[in-house]
């Protein structure tokens, strides 16, 4: 929510939402600095903080561009500063962490190359390796090149956002002129020297090393390499619609819009000062805080890839052991029906211990059991390369059932990969939903029903992440499978509405965003701080992403000021500053940051076995509780209801990933205070396959 400076905000225990998320970033990047995770590990963390910040500077840097031109004096509720004022103390906070990015991955450089694995420089190697380089580049490189000139008859060309390229100042007619050459996408990122061992050279070093060969007739100046980032920050609802056009086209066309929006950053790599940035800079119209100059290569999803070329030895000196989440028979047995079991009792399934095969198999059953007579399904994020969920909706489709699936085609940067999957679902039959206009659809929901025994029957699925095979896999996420008939309803409800555009609705157990979410957890805030003002047991207990909504940050201010134990265990963002005094020292916020992407939402009002337990979609932020559709579901099976409890109290007690946000709001490493140590990630992983964390028989 962006407001005036005339409304008056108590800022005295909120910080600004972007420099918060800068904060936790840096916090990723501090895990590539833990001498207990393995040394390849440790480099992918340097990876993910760069893509976070690459989307950061995409989506958020971008808006706040917009912002400034449209709307110069609005200000933020959390900090009171304008978009420019931010933008300013982003840009200059953004400088010292490129500095301490290329810092770490100079330093895990050199250590992965005492284990062998060796990134070399062209200046490195002797004259025999040189000269197989050289080979390689007229032969698998140099064909498949695009370079250019700029020039009257050769114009500045359209940049790739993140797109890396090659630039060489040269010498032309007594002028000075820019050669540029796009790394073609088609080409590995690096190529692997011969020999023992693991030794390899960047593809763009070998370009660069190599460009007099591109122009032999120009002398060169200077080389560099460089990435522009642009706004991605699209709304397709925005855009002008044609008359008759479908919503599919719409959003073809702002994808193709977001190729060509502005640029917000600008990074070279090169060493000491480039004279290729200030002439790219004025091309792109850029300032000289957005240009961000390093030695560490631009992008590093190369990384992923070296693993393969690793010996047994190497990765297990190397990586993280495997791990093998729990399968369907090792949870529920041999032969077992996952229907007849969710029919008996509630099932929890907690992601990435659990095997996503096993909701999988759920969809299966239901495909070929005669009694079901439909399918529903919310898709946010399918994912690239995972088909089984699709095709059995498909088939089930081509069975005569009825499938519905509300396919979002505005969940950022995935909109391909959803639209990808239209037209297949279209032609065997499936009902197609495309959410709605203003709102992503971000609830997480399947309804399988029945006509079993004479009757109507439901088995509801409630997530906290995306169905999605290869994020079950890296996510921490939960999911309640219920024949509870009072949410299934809901779910027949919620579907329907979202088949006619209704964003009202009246539901009994689930609570839905935009209609009775935010409402609804008000109220629960509220009971808590009523319970403590009367001297009664208060606590509240909350797990999720981020927290940036203004109002429920002041609920939960209000609810701690009246005596309420708060603990939150906050992944990203947190608005909310804890443990000041006289204000929130009754708030206690962590963040966990490990092997895997703490991602569940989970919120408890209560401090006895009354207490009221939610799992949910949603974060509590503006967009999520006023501008999408979220789901959350109640928890009433008392052995599903302790499980959640007892991994709460386990993340509480972390002591190794776990950092306190605060009352400077900044992240401290967790005291021990004579505890013994846990990594509560690990825990989970050992204890996994006793069914600590599933309902029990």
């Amino acid at each position: 929510m962006r407001l005036s400076k005339k409304t008056n905000f108590d800022t005295s225990y909120t910080q600004n939402r972007e420099l918060s998320w800068l904060k936790f970033n840096t916090r990723v990047l501090d895990e590539s600095l833990d001498e207990n995770v393995p040394l390849y590990e440790r480099m992918k963390f340097v990876e993910i903080f760069s893509s976070n910040l690459d989307e950061f500077f995409m989506v958020r840097v971008g808006s706040l561009c917009d912002m400034e031109r449209m709307q110069p004096d609005i200000t933020d509720n959390k900090s009171l500063m304008t978009p420019r004022e931010q933008l300013d103390t982003i840009y200059a906070s953004c400088q010292g962490l490129y500095r301490k990015r290329e810092k770490v991955f100079h330093w895990l450089e050199d250590l992965l190359a005492d284990n062998g694995v060796v990134h070399c420089s062209m200046e490195s190697l002797d004259e025999d390796r040189r000269k197989y380089l050289e080979r390689y580049f007229m032969e698998q490189i140099l064909p498949v090149l695009s370079p250019q000139i700029i020039d009257m008859h050769h114009p500045f060309p359209q940049l790739r956002s993140k797109g890396l390229y090659v630039a060489a100042l040269l010498k032309y007619k007594r002028k000075v002129t820019l050669g540029l050459i796009p790394l073609p996408p088609s080409l590995q990122r690096y190529a692997l020297l011969p020999g023992n061992g693991i030794e390899y050279v960047l593809l763009e070093e070998i370009i660069s090393w190599f460009v007099y060969k591109i122009y032999p007739a120009y002398p060169i100046i200077e080389k560099a390499v460089f990435s522009i980032t642009r706004n991605a920050d699209i709304n397709p609802d925005d855009e002008e619609v044609e008359f008759g056009e479908s919503y599919l086209e719409q959003m073809r066309k702002a994808l193709k819009k977001r190729r060509s929006m502005f640029p917000v950053r600008l990074e070279i790599q090169c060493d000491g000062d480039s004279l290729v940035a200030p002439y790219l800079r004025r091309r792109l119209g850029l300032e000289k805080k957005q240009v961000y100059v390093t030695t560490a290569p631009l992008t590093l999803e190369y990384f992923y890839g070296l693993e393969d070329n690793f010996t047994q030895e190497e990765k297990k000196q190397l990586c993280y052991l495997p791990w093998h989440p729990v399968s369907l028979s090792e949870r529920f047995g041999e032969d077992v029906s996952m229907m007849a079991e969710i029919r008996r009792r509630d099932v929890l399934l907690s992601y990435p211990y659990d095997d996503f095969g096993i909701f999988l198999s759920l969809i299966k059953e239901a495909v070929h059991d005669p009694e079901v007579i439909s399918l529903k399904i919310t898709v946010y994020r399918i994912g690239k390369g995972h088909v089984k969920l699709m095709s059995y909706m498909i088939l089930a489709a081509e069975m005569g059932k009825d499938v519905t699936v509300l396919l979002e085609l505005k969940a950022r940067f995935d909109e391909e990969n959803n639209m990808g999957w239209v037209d297949s679902l279209k032609e065997a039959g499936c009902h197609i939903l495309y959410g709605f206009d203003s709102y992503k659809v971000h609830a997480k929901v399947c309804l399988i029903t029945s006509r079993h025994e004479g009757e109507l029957d439901y088995i509801t699925y409630i997530g906290t992440g995306n169905f999605n095979a290869k994020t079950a896999a890296l996510y921490t996420d939960v999911a309640l499978l219920t024949s509870d008939e009072r949410i299934g309803r809901d779910a027949v409800l919620f579907f329907r509405n979202m088949g006619i555009s209704n964003l009202d609705g009246s539901y009994g157990q689930l609570l839905v965003a935009p209609v009775n979410f935010k409402s609804r957890i008000v109220e629960l805030i509220r009971k808590e701080a009523g319970k403590a003002q009367r001297g009664e047991d208060s606590r509240i207990v909350l797990k999720m992403n981020s927290l940036t909504d203004r109002q429920l940050i002041d609920e939960l201010v209000q609810a701690g000021r009246a005596g309420v134990r708060i603990d939150m265990i906050i992944r990203g963002i947190c608005c909310l500053i804890p443990e000041i005094p006289g204000s929130t020292e009754n708030i206690r916020v962590r963040s966990i940051v490990g092997r895997f992407l703490e991602h569940a939402r989970i919120f408890v009002f209560g401090a006895d076995e009354d207490a009221e337990m939610l799992i949910s979609s949603a974060d509590w932020m503006t967009r999520n509780t006023e501008n999408r559709v979220e789901v959350a579901c109640p928890i009433h099976d008392k052995a599903l209801r302790k499980r959640l409890w007892d991994m709460l109290e386990l993340q509480l007690r972390d002591t190794e990933k776990a950092r306190r946000l605060g009352s400077d709001g900044v992240y401290h490493h967790v005291e021990k205070a004579g505890e013994e140590a846990l990594c509560v990630q690990e825990y989970f992983m050992e204890h996994a396959k006793e069914g600590a964390f599933n309902s029990s028989r």
